[in-house]
């Protein structure tokens, strides 16, 4: 997939039409999953089945490996990070969060990944910033709606 159709589907997630939407989110995410082809695929799934069964040091090892192999792999650094925020290791997350749009400025999902972390460390105002992000990149996201709310009603 080229840069011109990830352009049209980032417009398509601005349509007014929820299925437009959610197909383009659909398709948005299997680029980034398949990005870098069928191994790296393989390890974020392989990866997912160790955290399903709770082996959560093994797939972290296999998510470390695959960002040490393929640094530019947006995607391995987010499931990274997912996997430190399912944990409570926010600042690891975060900081995974924050090379995911350093590599892919566009991935709402690590945006409102690092939104999360930022409310769970009661920083609520960074929590607002990003949300805000990720909305100017999906703006009919009901939960990054939602999570500005909260986080504004706990900063007064």
């Amino acid at each position: 997939m080229d840069s011109l159709s990830i352009n049209s589907l980032l417009e398509d997630l601005k349509n007014p039409d929820a299925l437009v939407r959610e197909q383009a989110t659909r398709k948005i995410w299997r680029f980034w999953f398949q990005q870098k082809g069928i191994y790296g695929l393989e390890k974020i799934d392989y990866s997912q089945k160790l955290m399903d069964a709770g082996e959560t040091a093994k797939a972290e090892a296999v998510l470390t490996e695959l960002i040490k192999t393929q640094p530019d792999f947006a995607e391995a650094w987010n499931r990274r990070a997912f996997l430190y925020y399912s944990i409570g290791n926010y600042q690891k997350s975060l900081a995974d969060c924050q090379m995911v749009v350093q590599l892919n400025p566009v991935h709402f999902g690590a945006l409102h990944g690092m939104g999360l972390c930022y409310a769970a460390i009661r920083k609520y105002g960074e929590a607002i910033e990003a949300f805000q992000k990720a909305l100017k990149i999906q703006p009919y996201s009901l939960v990054n709606q939602k999570l500005i709310l909260e986080c504004t009603l706990k900063l007064s």
